[in-house]
C-alpha cells in the first residue's frame, strides 16, 4: 500500500527534499512578486467592476463618482504599502500582522488578527477561483455551465502545484502574472493612444444599454452611503498586501530590503492598472448592474435571464482591441489564469501563518511541520478543504462571495498599524541617537496615519457590507478565535499535567512490586515467545491468564499446559457472556485495588502479517484490549510480536522500496564523493 501511494505522490509533487536544502527554496524578487502579489495585482480584474455594480443602483449618472472613488482607493493603497514597509523592516521573522499585534497589543489582539487573516485567506481562494471561472466562462461555455465543478478542479490543481514547493510553484505562476500585467498596460496605453491622440471613439459591448436604477433620486445621506459602499467594494484591490509582510522569510537576503522593494513595486503596478481600467471603463461607456437580467435595458427592454454579464476588464479589452482579436484573446486568457493563480497569495500566507500559530500552540502541531517538498503541506491541504466548502456553499458566485471579503483584512490592517505605533513609542523611550529617533518619528507618523485611515475604512466596510454578507466573515473569525483559544487551553493543560516535578513524585517513585500477566489463548509459538520474554523481565509475580469462552477449548488448554510442564501458573477467568475484554480489565483493576502501589504489566502476543487484508483476520481482540488497558492507571501494555511468513514478503517489498527511485529522482549517475586532502607531512 505504501508503494502504491508513493509512486503517484512522487510523480505529482516530485522527490522529497532534505531539510538542509531549505535555502535553495528562497525566492528572488522577480519570483516573489507573482508568488506574494498575485492577489492584489489580479484584483484589478474585478475591483473596478464591483465599484460600478454598486453605483449602478443609482443609475448611470452615479458613474461620474467612480474616478473619485478610484482616487480614494489609490490613497489608501499607498498608505497601506508605506505602512507595511515599516512592518517588514521591524518584524522580518514572518509573523506579519499577527506578530506585530501579539507583541505590542497582547495575545487577544494577536489572536483576533490571526482569525481575521485565516478567514481572509480562505475567502481569497474562493473569490479568486470563482472570478477566474466566470472570466473563463465568457469564452468557454462548459465552464460557466459547471461553475462549481470547474472551481473545485482549479482549487485541486492549485493545491497540487503548491504542494510541489514555493519556489517551483512560483516559477509556474510567474509567466501568467507578468503576461497579465503586460497585457493590461498595453491595453491602457493603446486605449489612451486611440482616445487621446487618434481621437477614436471606443465603445464597450454594453455602451448602448440603459440602466434601470433600483433607487431613483438618491441624494444626501443615502447617496453618501452608496458612495461609501462602492468605495468599500473597491477596497478589494488591497487584499493580499499583508502577504508580503507574512512571507519575509521566503525572500533571499537581504530579506527585509527585498520584501520592501517587492511591496513598493506591487503597490505601483496595482494602482496604475486599477486607475487605468476605471478610466477606460468610463471612456468606453461600460454598463454594469447587480441584477442585469432586469436592470440592464436594451432598447428599453430588459436583457433577460439568458444574458451573461461580462466583467469590466473583458468589456474594456473588447472595446480597445476589438472582439476576437489576438490581443483581446491574450488578455482574456491571461486574466482568467492570473485570477486562478491569485489564490496563490493565500496558499503562501495561510500555511505560513498556520505554522507560526501552531508553534505558539494555537493550532494543531501538525501544521508546524514541513512536508516532503519543504512546504507546509498540512496547511495547504486545510486551506484547500475550507475553500472548496465555501465555493460549494456559495455556488462559486464571486458577487456573493465578495460581500464577505475584505472585512478580515482591514481588521488586521488596523490592529497591525496600532501595534506598530506602540512599537515605535516603546523604542523611542530608549533610543537617544538623533538620526535614529528622526527615522522612528517618521515611521510612527506613517503608521499612525495608516491606523487612522484603515480604521475608518473598517468602519465603512462593516457599516455597508454587514447585511450583505460581511456577518458571515465575522462569524468565521469568531469560530477561528474560539477554536484557537480552546486548542491553546488544551495544550497548556496537557503541558501542566505532564510537567516533571522538581522533587520526588508518584511518577518517579519505583513501584513496590510488578505483577506480570501473559494473555494466552492456546499453547503455540507466539505464546511461548511471550512467556519467555516475560520471564526475562524478572517480575515479582508472573502468571498466564486465559478467558474461558468454550469449556472444551479451556479443558484442552489446561491439559496441554500440564503436559508440557510450563512452570508459570495458569489462571482461567470465566466469561459467561463470551466476552474477552471485560474479564481481563476487571481482573487487572482488582489487582490494582488490592495493591495500589504495585504496577501491572500485561504481555499480549500478536501476529505480524504482511498483507493488508490479513490485518482484518488477526489481532482484533488484541487491539480492543490494548485500547481499554491504556485507560487503566498503573498498567503497562507490551506487545510481543511473532512474524508470520507473509511478513517476510512485506520485508522484501520494503527493501525494494528502499532501492527504488521515483521518476525524476535520479537525473544523473552516481557522483563520486571527493576525498579530503591529505594532511601535510612536513617534508619538503
Amino acid at each position: 500500500m505504501s508503494k502504491l501511494t508513493d509512486v503517484p505522490k512522487r510523480i505529482l509533487i516530485g522527490r522529497a527534499l532534505r531539510s538542509d536544502r531549505l535555502g535553495e527554496t528562497l525566492l528572488p524578487k522577480r519570483i516573489a512578486l507573482p508568488v506574494f502579489a498575485s492577489d492584489p495585482l489580479s484584483s484589478v480584474a474585478y475591483a473596478p467592476g464591483e465599484v460600478l455594480l454598486v453605483l449602478s443602483i443609482a443609475g448611470v449618472s452615479a458613474y461620474q463618482y467612480s474616478p473619485w472613488i478610484a482616487l480614494a482607493v489609490v490613497v489608501l493603497m499607498f498608505t497601506v504599502v508605506a505602512s507595511y514597509r515599516q512592518n517588514v523592516h521591524a518584524y522580518p521573522s514572518g509573523g506579519g500582522d499577527y506578530e506585530v499585534a501579539n507583541t505590542n497589543l497582547g495575545p487577544k489582539a494577536g489572536l483576533t488578527v490571526a482569525s481575521a487573516l485565516l478567514v481572509d485567506y480562505v475567502l481569497t481562494v474562493a473569490v479568486s477561483i470563482s472570478s477566474g471561472v466566470e472570466n473563463l466562462g465568457s469564452a468557454v461555455h462548459f465552464v460557466i455551465e459547471h461553475k462549481v465543478l470547474s472551481a473545485i478542479v482549479m482549487i485541486l490543481l492549485l493545491t497540487l502545484m503548491n504542494l510541489r514547493g514555493v519556489k517551483e510553484s512560483g516559477k509556474l505562476f510567474a509567466i501568467p502574472t507578468y503576461v497579465f500585467v503586460a497585457a493590461v498596460f498595453v491595453m491602457i496605453g493603446w486605449g489612451a493612444w486611440k482616445g487621446i491622440v487618434l481621437g477614436e471613439t471606443m465603445s464597450a459591448p454594453t455602451a448602448d444599454f440603459e440602466i434601470e436604477p433600483e433607487q431613483k433620486g438618491l441624494a444626501g445621506f443615502a447617496m453618501v452611503f452608496l458612495l461609501l459602499r462602492a468605495f468599500s467594494s473597491g477596497c478589494a484591490a488591497l487584499t493580499g498586501v499583508e502577504a508580503i509582510s507574512n512571507g519575509v522569510p521566503a525572500f533571499r537576503k537581504p530579506k527585509s530590503k527585498n520584501a520592501a522593494s517587492t511591496l513598493a513595486l506591487m503597490g505601483g503596478l496595482a494602482v496604475t492598472m486599477f486607475c487605468g481600467i476605471i478610466g477606460l471603463a468610463m471612456a468606453t461607456d461600460v454598463r454594469m448592474a447587480e441584477n442585469p437580467a432586469e436592470d440592464l435595458l436594451n432598447n428599453g427592454v430588459p436583457v433577460g435571464p439568458d444574458y451573461v454579464q461580462d466583467p469590466v476588464i473583458s468589456q474594456v479589452g473588447e472595446a480597445v482591441f476589438g472582439g476576437g482579436s489576438i490581443l483581446f484573446l491574450l488578455l482574456a486568457t491571461a486574466t482568467a489564469l492570473v485570477l486562478f493563480l491569485a489564490a496563490n497569495t493565500a496558499y503562501n500566507g495561510f500555511p505560513l501563518l498556520g505554522s507560526i500559530l501552531a508553534q505558539d500552540r494555537y493550532l494543531p502541531r501538525q501544521l508546524h511541520t514541513r512536508g516532503d517538498r519543504l512546504a507546509f503541506s498540512n496547511g495547504i491541504v486545510l486551506l484547500a478543504g475550507a475553500a472548496i466548502l465555501l465555493v460549494w456553499i456559495y455556488d462559486a458566485d464571486s458577487t456573493k462571495l465578495i460581500q464577505l471579503y475584505i472585512v478580515g483584512v482591514f481588521v488586521s490592517f488596523t490592529l497591525s498599524q496600532i501595534g506598530m505605533v506602540r512599537h515605535w513609542n516603546r523604542h523611542l523611550k530608549t533610543e537617544h541617537d538623533v538620526a535614529a529617533r528622526r527615522r522612528m518619528h517618521r515611521s510612527r507618523a506613517i503608521n499612525t496615519f495608516g491606523a487612522f485611515f484603515t480604521g475608518m475604512v473598517l468602519v465603512v466596510v462593516l457599516a455597508t457590507k454587514f447585511t450583505h454578507g460581511a456577518w458571515v466573515a465575522l462569524l468565521g473569525m469568531v469560530i477561528f478565535y474560539g477554536t484557537m483559544t480552546a486548542i491553546r487551553k488544551h495544550y497548556d493543560r496537557v503541558s501542566a499535567e505532564i510537567a516533571a516535578a522538581e522533587g520526588p513524585s508518584d511518577d518517579s517513585v519505583r513501584p513496590s512490586r510488578v505483577h506480570s500477566i501473559v494473555l494466552v489463548s492456546k499453547v503455540h509459538k507466539p505464546t511461548l515467545r511471550a512467556l519467555a520474554f516475560a520471564k526475562l523481565t524478572r517480575s515479582d509475580t508472573l502468571e498466564a491468564v486465559s478467558i474461558s469462552v468454550d469449556p472444551a477449548e479451556t479443558k484442552a488448554l489446561r491439559e496441554e499446559w500440564d503436559r508440557r510442564g510450563i512452570n508459570v501458573p495458569l489462571k482461567i477467568l470465566d466469561s459467561p457472556y463470551r466476552e474477552i475484554t471485560r474479564p481481563v480489565i476487571e481482573y487487572v483493576k482488582g489487582l490494582r485495588s488490592e495493591n495500589p502501589r504495585d504496577a501491572v504489566s500485561v504481555y499480549i502476543p500478536e501476529y505480524v502479517v504482511g498483507r493488508w487484508w490479513e490485518h482484518l483476520l488477526h489481532n482484533q481482540s488484541a487491539l480492543r484490549l490494548k485500547g481499554r488497558l491504556l485507560f487503566t492507571p498503573g498498567v503497562m501494555v507490551t506487545s510481543v510480536p511473532y512474524q508470520l511468513e507473509s511478513s517476510e514478503l512485506a520485508k522484501r517489498r520494503a527493501k525494494k522500496r528502499q532501492d527504488w527511485n521515483a521518476p525524476g529522482s535520479v537525473r544523473r549517475g552516481p557522483v563520486d564523493t571527493p576525498r579530503p586532502p591529505k594532511a601535510p607531512t612536513g617534508k619538503g
